[in-house]
């Protein structure tokens, strides 16, 4: 039977974002969606996944290895629920990204990456190149297709469904050569990164990590999340984990303003889904402005205090 396995991503109390925008990249195969959560204690967030509209039934997959999720024991948990199902999809982050391909192995079955597009039950379109070229991907009709949904490419499922839920026990022998230790999370009250509606990004004309405090300033008065270039993570001005760009955060916000980032393909590459983009430098040339629906030539530190005039 032709069916469609979503595995949800979440931080083991809420559905991560990501998951409604996969849900909307399952559906268009056109076949039914059932969503998996793997978790210690799943009811709450089976309980927000059923909410989202289109899909059937949400199985819990409850067992105290699932407290905190690894791909080497996520992958043959699935490998395990698959049976039956068509397609096996999570969303392409990182952790999706680790998860699939493992999964993918185990099953013997082909990976489809960064899928942007859904053509047919079997064909899609992803990027390769850094995003600079978009492929056109078949795979065997016979084998269960396994991929990874490109979230910035499809708009979050409605939470107006009301999806049955229902629990699974696998009876699956879990590898220990890799076990959980610690994790280290920064903190933020802004929006996170990749879900949210606005962003501001500075770069390496931002100048050293005090100066980035406007950058926050008027992240805050937006009520946007803050991102950055790879120059201003290698200069130490953020942490990494802000990185937007190819190896760094895919984003596709409704605006996306960026200060001092001279356009970089590996920039470039991660905000292409962005609604509209405002790009402010003091170099005419830079290639940002090429990208860029509303560009302004001038010195950030001086626009960003007249925006902040404007918006108070």
């Amino acid at each position: 039977m032709s069916r469609t396995l979503l595995i949800a991503e979440h931080d083991g109390k809420n559905l991560n974002p990501s998951t409604a925008k996969a849900v909307t990249g399952a559906l268009a195969v056109g076949h039914p969606v059932d969503i998996a959560v793997f978790a210690d204690d799943a009811a709450a967030i089976a309980e927000q996944a059923a909410k989202l509209s289109g899909v059937e039934t949400v199985i819990k997959v409850e067992r105290p290895e699932n407290k905190h999720l690894l791909a080497a024991t996520l992958a043959p948990q699935i490998q395990a629920l698959a049976e039956g199902y068509s397609h096996v999809f999570m969303p392409s982050t990182t952790f999706g990204k680790d998860v699939m391909p493992r999964a993918a192995a185990l099953l013997n079955s082909p990976q489809v990456s960064d899928i942007m597009e859904v053509l047919g039950s079997h064909q899609f379109k992803r990027p390769i190149y850094a995003n600079n070229v978009i492929v056109t991907v078949t795979a065997p009709e016979q084998a269960t297709v396994t991929g990874t949904i490109r979230t910035a490419s499809f708009k979050d499922a409605k939470a107006e469904g009301k999806a049955e839920v229902s629990d699974k026990t696998l009876d699956v022998s879990l590898p220990e050569h890799t076990r959980f230790l610690d994790l280290e999370v920064h903190k933020s009250d802004r929006p996170d990164l990749q879900s949210a509606q606005r962003v501001v990004s500075g770069g390496r004309g931002v100048g050293n990590q005090e100066n980035f405090e406007i950058i926050y300033r008027i992240a805050d008065k937006l009520g946007a999340g803050v991102g950055a270039s790879r120059a201003a993570v290698d200069a130490g001005f953020v942490p990494n984990d802000m990185q937007v760009g190819q190896t760094g955060k895919i984003v596709a916000p409704e605006l996306y303003m960026c200060f001092g980032i001279s356009g970089a393909i590996q920039h470039v590459t991660g905000i292409k889904d962005a609604g509209t983009i405002v790009a402010v430098n003091k170099d005419p040339d830079a290639p940002i402005f090429e990208i860029a629906d509303i560009g302004l030539v001038g010195d950030l530190f001086e626009i960003i205090p007249e925006l902040e005039k404007a918006l108070d």
